[in-house]
C-alpha cells in the first residue's frame, strides 16, 4: 500500500511495489502491467505519480513501454560471454540514443566500452555481456 504520510514520494513507493512483484516472479517476464488507470485507481493515485513510477522501472531496465499498449515487464535476454585479453580496458556509460537504437537497449541499461590494443573499440550492451578476463593469455 501507498503510505501517503511518508517523506517517500508516492510515485517512489509504487515502482517499489511493482519491482518487488517482478523481483518475487508475480509478474513475469513478457507480461503485461496493469494499465496506468488500473494503477491509478488501485492505489489512489494521479496519472503523473503513476507516469513517474513506471519512468523509474523503465530507467532500472526492468520495464518496457511500448506506445498506445502499455508497459510490460522486461524479457530475459540471452547473455553472451565476451573474452577480454591482454591490456584491455572496459569502462561503463550510458548509451547514446543512437547506440540504444542500434544496440536494441532499453532505456536505463548502461554500455560496457571494450578498449583491447589493436582491436577496434567494442560497444557492449551491460545487461546482456559477462566479461571474462584471460589473465594467463591462454
Amino acid at each position: 500500500m501507498i503510505d501517503f504520510s511518508s517523506d517517500r514520494p508516492v510515485h517512489r513507493q509504487l515502482a517499489d511495489i511493482i519491482r518487488a512483484e517482478i523481483v518475487a516472479g508475480r509478474l513475469k517476464p513478457g507480461q503485461a502491467l496493469p494499465s496506468e488507470t488500473r494503477l491509478m485507481q488501485e492505489y489512489e493515485l494521479g496519472r503523473v505519480a503513476v507516469r513517474q513510477a513506471l519512468g523509474v522501472l523503465r530507467g532500472e531496465g526492468l520495464v518496457v513501454t511500448v506506445k498506445r499498449e502499455g508497459s510490460y515487464v522486461r524479457p530475459q535476454v540471452p547473455v553472451e560471454r565476451v573474452s577480454v585479453e591482454g591490456a584491455a580496458e572496459v569502462s561503463a556509460r550510458m548509451p547514446s540514443p543512437d547506440e540504444r537504437k542500434e544496440l536494441d537497449i532499453p532505456e536505463g541499461v548502461p554500455v560496457f566500452v571494450l578498449k583491447q590494443p589493436r582491436k577496434r573499440n567494442r560497444i557492449l550492451p551491460a545487461d546482456r555481456t559477462v566479461l571474462v578476463w584471460d589473465v594467463d593469455g591462454e
